[in-house]
């Protein structure tokens, strides 16, 4: 008798073991598993995507990921952002003088304290950032497109969920356990 992978396509697999796990009681290991294979290929595809799109400004996902904290902000100190970045302040200069250099960032020192350093991001940075979120919110509407609107309004309330969670424990400094 033939294994059953060979009997099934990798895409129709994928729906009957949705179908198996939507119809079967709540299984939490079985169904943390089944999460962690969705998430892992959907970072997948995001950052294939997102490696892309970055090539050209020659911009590695850590200092995409800063260019979007500073976008969000006027401005960030050194401290700040090594701590946003999870980085030493050594590693964090490094970075933002990376930035320096492309020109998507620019340096200050502080008025009241001249050792600190202050950071901004620039028009030129806060372009590539705009461009980035622009192709990722369409993509974002393309899926949204097959959900119905009662599973758009769902998906948009579990990730506001998660990400709260995620907010508390970062902010509280307890380190996130998956």
């Amino acid at each position: 008798m033939p294994a059953v992978d060979t009997l099934v396509s990798p895409l129709s697999f994928t729906a009957v073991k949705l179908e198996a796990t939507l119809a079967e009681p709540t299984q939490p290991r079985a169904d943390a598993e089944w999460l962690s294979h969705i998430i892992m290929e959907m970072q997948r595809c995001f950052l294939m995507h997102l490696c892309k799109e970055l090539a050209p400004g020659n911009v590695s996902f850590s200092q995409y990921f800063l260019l979007a904290a500073l976008d969000q902000k006027e401005v960030l100190t050194m401290s700040a952002i090594a701590q946003k970045m999870g980085h030493t302040t050594a590693a964090a200069s490094g970075l933002v003088a990376r930035l320096e250099n492309l020109g998507y960032v620019t340096r200050a020192c502080g008025a009241q304290d001249r050792r600190k350093v202050m950071v901004c991001i620039t028009s030129k940075g806060s372009a590539l950032v705009r461009r980035i979120r622009e192709e990722m919110m369409a993509n974002l509407m393309k899926l949204m497109a097959h959900l119905t609107p009662a599973e758009n309004k769902a998906w948009l309330q579990i990730y506001t969920k998660i990400y709260d969670f995620c907010q508390a424990k970062h902010s509280s400094n307890s380190r996130w356990e998956c």
